[in-house]
């Protein structure tokens, strides 16, 4: 199947609110990092190689900016029915691979993969104090296969554009990877698959 590519969800939208489980059952809520100067949202999910390709930058990324204040938060939003791998317990034993610094939530709805638009994992968002998305797409321009090295360029230009109080830079480039698999009947509107 030919990867799938971000909506890029309009700059400026507010962070769609959430309170989700993670793997323990523990509910953890977008209202409990209001304070964070910026935060980073990040759909992923245990069984795609475009999400494989990347963890050890995202482990990497995420601890550099939480030190800096950064909420990084990572989701979940697979039809487990039809993908077990993709199911909370086996989120559980991947976050603990990975060595997750970050909480990896349960979107057993999909309906906070709707509201953030999302299409593909790994699928990348990152709001401002205010926020109000500053910068979505792609981690950098690494895929399985195509010897790119895996440096996280663009996620960390924005991210340290939106710390600094300064534009993100342009041009924002859509991530690809892996479609989210929707729950039979409930694609969204805005889902295509290429």
């Amino acid at each position: 199947m030919a990867p799938t590519g971000s909506t890029m969800l309009a700059l400026g939208t507010v962070a769609p609110a959430f309170r989700l489980p993670d793997a323990t059952g523990r509910l953890v809520a977008s209202d409990d990092v209001a304070g964070s100067p910026a935060l980073l949202v990040m759909f992923i999910s245990n069984h795609c190689p475009y999400v494989r390709h990347v963890a050890d930058e995202i482990v990497r990324l995420a601890v550099e900016y939480q030190a800096r204040g950064v909420a990084v938060i990572a989701i979940g939003s697979n039809d487990v029915v039809a993908h077990p791998e993709d199911g909370p317990a086996r989120m559980a034993e991947v976050a603990a691979a990975m060595g997750a610094t970050f909480p990896y939530l349960y979107d057993e709805t999909q309906d906070v993969a709707r509201a953030y638009r999302a299409a593909c994992t790994p699928d990348f968002f990152l709001f401002d104090a205010d926020r109000r998305l500053a910068y979505r797409g792609r981690l950098d321009d690494a895929r399985p296969g195509n010897d790119m090295p895996v440096t996280g360029r663009d996620l960390r230009a924005a991210l340290d554009a939106v710390l600094a109080g300064a534009p993100v830079p342009e041009p924002q480039l859509p991530s690809l990877g892996c479609n989210i698999k929707w729950k039979p009947g409930s694609e969204p509107d805005y889902f295509i698959v290429h």
